[in-house]
């Protein structure tokens, strides 16, 4: 792409930031409204759906993983042009939000004993899945280029690394109070990161 080119694009590129933040709201609204329905399934059938602990922090895991993410999104007004092919990977990089969720509130309990029976089958499922979330933060990290990605230094890395290698143990871990402490050392590492970079909007 040429200068003259590029300093077109560059006039409209805070109305494409606009843009594609309608559809990423979009997936990412279908993502915490089915956590809040799930949620919400325990407190309006309290004998009908057994509570697994370990299920539950992953439930509050997200949903600040998913806060957190429009939060740091909004560092993409910076960027100097859009190209279809960033544009696609934000909406997978969402999407991978909205599969995680569904994961955690499937459709239909109905062939499983509890939340604890469904958590422990679809454990592969749901920690590939969040390893593949979190190397797409690293891309997305990267997108908003070197400078930002120098700001959140080694700390940001260390963070990714914690919470994949978290991941791994999930997948191979079969005791409730090993999948417990797994959640609650994950919901730590992502709460620490975020109040220590993102505070600040921006």
């Amino acid at each position: 792409m040429d200068d003259a080119t590029l300093e077109l694009y560059q006039v409209d590129a805070g109305a494409a930031f606009t843009h594609v933040r309608i559809i990423l709201g979009m997936v990412l609204g279908l993502a915490v409204s089915r956590l809040l329905v799930g949620v919400s399934r325990f407190i309006q059938h309290p004998d009908k759906f057994r509570i697994y602990p370990a299920h539950l922090v992953w439930v509050a895991f997200l949903l600040a993983a998913i806060v957190r993410f429009w939060w740091f999104e909004f560092q993409l007004r910076n960027l100097p042009y859009w190209t279809f092919v960033t544009y696609l990977f934000l909406v997978f990089y969402a999407s991978l939000y909205f599969l995680l969720t569904a994961l955690l509130f499937p459709d239909s309990m109905e062939e499983y004993a509890g939340y604890g029976d469904y958590f422990r089958s679809r454990r592969a499922w749901f920690f590939g899945i969040l390893i593949l979330l979190f190397s797409a933060d690293v891309l997305d990290t990267a997108l908003k280029g070197a400078d930002y990605m120098a700001r959140l230094g080694l700390e940001y890395y260390a963070h990714v690394v914690a919470i994949v290698g978290l991941s791994i143990a999930g997948m191979v871990a079969r005791r409730d109070g090993q999948q417990l402490t797994i959640a609650l050392a994950a919901l730590a590492v992502l709460v620490a990161f975020t109040l220590r970079h993102f505070v600040v909007l921006g």
